[in-house]
């Protein structure tokens, strides 16, 4: 079982900056498929960057160039950088753990990222 944390979401003005943190529990935090996910009212959650467990990474065009996933496995802590931001990226963003060999899928509770004037 893991248990994830997100933190840092808020309200920032166009062209503003975000840093989110997803903080997991468990032992092999490392092993892990991390991603973040986000999802605005009425729209489906969509992934907004991922990295594994050697440092690939994957980015949808829409952020590429302005978002950046990075991870720190000895603080079990997963991060989103976030430039540039427009009103297109408020949304409610989602940690996720995968083991997908294992069957394992794991959701934080999500943060709120508002961007606006």
């Amino acid at each position: 079982q893991v248990q994830l944390v997100e933190s840092g979401g808020g309200w920032v003005q166009p062209g503003g900056s975000l840093r989110l943190s997803c903080v997991g529990s468990g032992s092999i935090f490392a092993l892990y498929d991390m991603a973040w996910y986000r999802q605005a009212p009425g729209k489906q959650r969509d992934l907004v960057a991922a990295i594994t467990p050697i440092n690939l990474t994957n980015y949808p065009e829409s952020v590429k160039g302005r978002f950046t996933i990075s991870r720190d496995n000895a603080k079990k802590t997963v991060y989103l950088q976030m430039n540039s931001l427009g009103p297109e990226d408020t949304a409610v963003y989602y940690c996720n753990a995968a083991l997908p060999r294992l069957g394992k899928d794991y959701w934080g509770q999500g943060t709120q990222v508002t961007v606006s004037s």
